[in-house]
């Protein structure tokens, strides 16, 4: 078979949870939404169900792969509902519901529920992508308060900027929300993962920890914020090739690479049909049996050439860590001009273990 592993430890799953939750205080809901940020939604719920105060997900079919599974913990719909037919199965499975605009207001407020919703109302507090804007959050709220169908309103927002500390933007954001609240009772949720991690003003009833759960920063380099954090995600191959090359020889699709030396050139196999991201190719860090070194040429669909020309022990076998321990997830999303996030969700082909 294919030697394209996805290990996904989820102890370090559970380490990175209850380490998320004291840094926040209070309460957390663990963000699986995205199949658990491609690590598997099921199986990451699973390994926190005896910690965790709750799940957060995109939308009602990823709850219900949860709640199918045998979940009970409490799931919030980050983005809510998009049909009034979807209420029912709110109802029916006891989740949770994000209300983020008058469409999504008036559907739950038309709703003839036989028991209370329990509503997160979402304001926009400067990131302007959903939400009530500041000066119609309370109406919404009181609106939701005094329907009779609701047994809890969680105010909450989202920071567009919370992973530039340096900014003031965050703290804008929050004067912005604290000012539109002042006076309306109920439980607060606005940190995410880097707002957790370095902006305690938000830490408020319920955290949302999301990119962090899975050992991955979001700050900028630099930042030791994210240390404790441990990669739940480790991608490896194995060498299933060795070509010796003369020096002046290109390799690989447009010949983007030409070797300056004799140079030993390893074919492993993962591409970008497998979600490895073909820009991050020359110069992309790799570990070859612990050892670090680099991609070279352009990673093709189902094929990547490394470097071995200084591992004169590595060859036919050798494993190939593309992320993981040796080679951090975020150095290759820095490679490829992207973000972490993006590199974990897009994992396939490979063959997940769960250890």
């Amino acid at each position: 078979m294919r030697p394209l592993i996805a290990s996904i430890r989820l102890e370090h799953f559970r380490h990175n949870y209850e380490l998320a939750r004291r840094q926040h205080g209070g309460r957390a809901l663990a963000v699986v939404k995205a199949n658990a940020y491609g690590h598997g939604a099921v199986r990451c719920a699973q390994a926190v169900a005896d910690i965790a105060d709750g799940y957060a997900v995109a939308c009602l079919e990823e709850a219900l792969q949860l709640r199918e599974a045998g979940l009970t913990l409490p799931i919030l719909l980050l983005e809510g509902v998009f049909e009034p037919a979807e209420l029912a199965e709110v109802e029916r499975h006891g989740l949770w519901l994000v209300v983020q605009s008058q469409q999504q207001l008036d559907m739950l407020l038309a709703s003839q529920p036989a028991k209370p919703y329990r509503v997160w109302l979402k304001m926009d507090s400067g990131m302007h992508r959903a939400g009530f804007f500041p000066q119609d959050y309370a109406a919404a709220y009181q609106r939701l308060a005094e329907s009779g169908k609701v047994d809890g309103i969680v105010k909450m927002t989202h920071f567009a900027r919370a992973d530039e500390p340096a900014l003031s933007a965050t703290a804008q954001q929050m004067e912005t929300f604290d000012a539109a609240c002042a006076g309306l009772p109920g439980e607060i949720s606005v940190a995410n993962s880097a707002a957790i991690m370095v902006h305690e003003r938000t830490r408020r009833d319920w955290g949302r920890p999301g990119i962090m759960l899975y050992g991955a920063t979001p700050l900028p380099a630099g930042y030791e914020q994210g240390a404790a954090l441990k990669p739940v995600m480790r991608l490896t191959s194995r060498v299933f090739g060795v070509r010796e090359l003369a020096a002046g020889e290109p390799v690989g699709y447009g010949a983007t690479f030409v070797t300056e030396r004799p140079t030993r050139v390893g074919l492993i196999a993962c591409g970008y049909a497998d979600g490895y991201p073909r820009l991050a190719s020359t110069g992309s860090p790799v570990a070859i049996d612990g050892v670090r070194s680099r991609i070279i040429g352009r990673v093709s669909m189902d094929m990547i050439t490394v470097d071995l020309t200084d591992l004169p022990a590595a060859g036919i076998g050798s494993e190939v860590e593309l992320w993981g321990d040796s080679v951090h997830v975020n150095e290759v999303a820095a490679q490829a001009g992207t973000i972490a996030y993006e590199l974990l969700c897009n994992v396939k082909r490979a063959h997940f273990v769960y250890c």
